[in-house]
């Protein structure tokens, strides 16, 4: 059938397979130019069909040389309806790893479940022995724990409403947005989700195995974002669930002292996924940060972010942290021209110089790239197979 993208609100509900597949290879043939990195040769990527987890999973095998394993939980095609882009970026990336002899294993399963973990487990077990990095890339609306309850997380404010300009993605109109304040009981949910307590989960399961080796490595993902966006971000709802996370690392490096694990936050940069696009405020700064960072010629997307941070942060000879021993991604982002920049663009932003200030066409060949629609080299009148 055709593939065409349809947009509803701020998701695309088609996946188009030949442009995943194009999206998988650009970001292998960027990482194979950069050369071999000298870092780990058994990873677990938790959360690996897409956006940062599918970038370090794509850097650990090209880069590594690694054997990889991947857990996600991704739709296939059913009828008439596309799979999802984490399911054709999956495929994708597991052909490219074989043509390339590298052991490629994806699980297709909810990640947060014992049984997908004991799964895991005994691939592990069976096929690598044991892992030497674990990247936790999990973002998830929702968690099922064993006892059957139900978890959602939300990206709201915490205490009071908050008002600030927000770009409507339908209509192009900049106008002010007002996020309603989380309950506690929202609050207490999302960290259920969000938090490190299913990371922490992994990493010990594992030990129990006897599946670590020593001085393996741990990593999860994280945002700080600057303060325009601290109230819907790093003081909300989702900001109380990564600095649970942050204090997950701190537990995890203390636990397994002995085996000389250590794990970090790696705190990245703005960059447009599908959860990002549903937050009012969000994506009006992210596209005026992407202008600001192309005209200063320091822009980066998912994979040059991750290919950064092992080459440069990660297995240069020695870890590069900020004094909470985070790895720094977003130390571009945050640069104090770059920053003073965006926000003198975002007080002067309207409707009429909004094309003029943000990068509107980066933001959206983004969005479209996610799910493998927008590359020029790909005949998307052409009938494929999904």
């Amino acid at each position: 059938m055709i593939v065409e993208p349809r947009i509803k609100g701020f998701i695309c509900t088609t996946a188009h397979p030949d442009g995943c597949r194009e999206n998988v290879i650009r970001q292998i043939e960027f990482v194979k130019k950069n050369g071999i990195i000298n870092g780990p040769k058994k990873v677990l990527i938790i959360g690996a069909s897409t956006g940062y987890g599918l970038a370090s999973r794509i850097t650990a095998a090209f880069g590594c040389q690694a054997d990889t394993i991947g857990i996600m939980y991704e739709r296939e095609a059913s009828g008439k309806r596309t799979a999802s882009p984490g399911w054709y970026n999956t495929k994708a990336f597991e052909e490219e790893a074989r043509k390339a002899g590298l052991y490629a294993y994806s699980i297709n399963k909810d990640a947060f479940l014992r049984q997908t973990k004991e799964e895991a487990m005994d691939v592990i077990e069976k096929n690598l022995g044991k892992i030497d990095m674990i990247i936790y890339s999990l973002a998830a609306p929702r968690r099922t724990t064993e006892d059957g309850q139900v978890y959602e997380s939300v990206l709201k404010p915490i205490g009071e409403k908050f008002s600030e300009k927000s770009w409507n993605l339908t209509t192009n109109v900049i106008s002010e947005a007002t996020i309603e304040p989380a309950t506690q009981e929202e609050v207490d949910q999302t960290v259920k989700v969000m938090g490190g307590e299913d990371w922490q989960d992994w990493i010990r399961m594992l030990a129990e195995r006897n599946l670590l080796s020593n001085g393996a490595v741990t990593i999860a993902y994280s945002y700080i974002g600057p303060e325009l966006t601290y109230p819907v971000y790093y003081n909300g709802t989702i900001g109380m669930a990564k600095k649970h996370l942050q204090k997950t690392a701190q537990d995890l490096t203390t636990e397994f002292t002995s085996i000389g694990m250590k794990a970090y936050i790696s705190v990245n940069k703005a960059l447009v996924t599908q959860a990002s696009s549903a937050i009012p405020i969000v994506p009006l700064y992210f596209a005026l940060l992407y202008q600001v960072m192309k005209e200063k010629g320091i822009h980066e997307g998912c994979i040059e972010q991750t290919d950064r941070m092992f080459r440069e942060k990660l297995f240069s000879g020695r870890v590069i942290t900020d004094d909470e021993n985070r790895i720094r991604l977003d130390d571009l982002e945050m640069r104090k021209d770059v920053q003073e920049e965006t926000m003198r663009r975002w007080k002067m932003i309207h409707c009429n110089n909004l094309s003029e200030l943000a990068d509107l066409k980066g933001y959206w060949d983004d969005f479209y790239h996610m799910f493998g629609f927008g590359f020029s080299n790909v005949d998307y009148t052409k009938e494929v197979e999904i």
